[in-house]
């Protein structure tokens, strides 16, 4: 733990004593922007696009993984491994049966509805539709949402097994079985447009490989992986690797967050980091996280969050270090655990990108002077063997030595969702 995080939950403990005691500390930053507007009339589009996922029913059965097993076989190979087929069958069911649902409302409201499976979802299809419905989890709904270039498209998410899946993204779970209603509140315009800040990359350099591998529908070994993006360069140009002497704008946008590291999980990634055109710092650590407003509740907020042993563990140091009245009550340290925990979070629409480095090593020829921080731009070059650069957990670039990606916000890569109440 760093020393400035030592002194934040010190002063977030005394934060909390001035709570209990009645006083009003200062408040932590909140964004002053408000996160949504009120369309001014309904919205009914023409053209639906339904993206689904795949379910893991719909997984296990593809053949470049089981290829040539029976039903029967697949079923024992299945317990073999402690799944149950029936169990991975009835979420397929439900998924299906609620993706039906959103269809035929639609279709009964007179609007031209084309269903699209994860893999078959390109430009093409964003083209055609005058908005986008992600059928599935948060998963879905980030695949779906990566490919729409212009803020003038809507996408709406709902999460079609709400059991199984948090689907934060997705309108809520009531609307799963209620989508009617939620069809009529859009028409109607009782709905309120929330506008979704992303990430855009630009690659220069060498080492680079444009074409993505779709993770989640491969499901790649790590070796399998690397040898996806060494055969996709090779389908393009017949050579192992591009060099961009320009910056090349990818045609991806990225909701949640970039990760950029070592493919190996266990050895450290080096780089080096440029932050708002400062000066270029050399780093190693478990990699680098850079988030939007929306990806500050998913991976950046569980990097950097703290537990409830550590906040007591500081608090106590703290106390004996500055002599003043800490309680240390399991009720305080929920407090003040919280009460960080919730300081890492920030809005939506916040056109600030937040940069995390995980386990930074620091020692004489390695620094990391911020490990955490606000920006609006964050360049990378990479120093790396087998890296990758991840777009929302789910579409990977390799990234290896000599490749630099910068990474920023535009106001026009704003993505439009909806906010429905319950």
């Amino acid at each position: 733990m760093t020393r400035r995080s030592v002194a934040n939950l010190v002063c977030l403990g005394t934060r909390a004593v001035s709570l209990l005691h009645g006083t009003s500390p200062r408040p932590l930053h909140t964004s002053t922007r408000s996160p949504s507007s009120q369309p001014k009339a309904g919205f009914k589009p023409e053209k639906v696009a339904v993206v689904t996922k795949t379910t893991r029913y719909e997984f296990e059965q593809q053949r470049y993984r089981y290829a040539g097993l029976s039903e029967e076989d697949l079923k024992q190979l299945l317990a073999m491994k402690g799944s149950s087929y029936s169990g991975l069958l009835e979420r397929h069911n439900i998924h299906t049966n609620n993706v039906e649902h959103i269809v035929k409302s639609l279709r009964r409201e007179g609007i031209e509805v084309r269903v699209v499976k994860r893999g078959e979802y390109g430009q093409e299809v964003v083209r055609w539709a005058d908005a986008i419905i992600s059928a599935g989890g948060d998963g879905t709904m980030l695949l779906v949402a990566s490919k729409v270039l212009s803020k003038d498209k809507p996408v709406v998410g709902v999460n079609t097994d709400p059991e199984r899946s948090e689907g934060h993204l997705c309108l809520p779970v009531r609307y799963t079985r209620a989508f009617p209603e939620a069809l009529e509140k859009l028409c109607r315009g009782e709905f309120r447009w929330l506008w979704r800040q992303r990430i855009r990359l630009h690659l220069e350099g060498t080492g680079i490989n444009p074409t993505p591998v779709d993770l989640h529908e491969q499901q790649l070994s790590l070796e399998q992986h690397s040898q996806a993006h060494r055969i996709t360069t090779m389908d393009r140009t017949g050579t192992l690797h591009e060099s961009f002497s320009k910056p090349s704008l990818l045609p991806i946008r990225s909701l949640n967050e970039i990760f950029i590291g070592e493919s190996l999980s266990s050895r450290a990634s080096y780089y080096e980091i440029s932050v708002d055109d400062g000066p270029w710092e050399k780093q190693k650590s478990s990699g680098l996280s850079i988030c939007t407003g929306t990806g500050s509740k998913a991976w950046s907020y569980n990097i950097n969050k703290l537990v409830e042993q550590a906040v007591e563990e500081v608090l106590k140091i703290g106390k004996s270090q500055t002599g003043l009245e800490i309680p240390l009550s399991p009720d305080f340290i929920e407090k003040v655990t919280d009460e960080y925990n919730k300081s890492l979070v920030f809005s939506p629409d916040d056109r600030r990108l937040l940069y995390s480095v995980r386990e930074p090593i620091v020692n004489r020829v390695f620094s990391s002077s911020w490990q955490r921080g606000f920006a609006s731009k964050v360049c990378v070059r990479s120093r790396c063997w087998d890296a990758c650069m991840v777009v929302d957990g789910g579409t990977s670039f390799e990234f290896n030595d000599g490749a630099i990606a910068t990474v920023s916000m535009s106001e026009e890569d704003q993505l439009r969702t909806v906010l429905l109440e319950n």
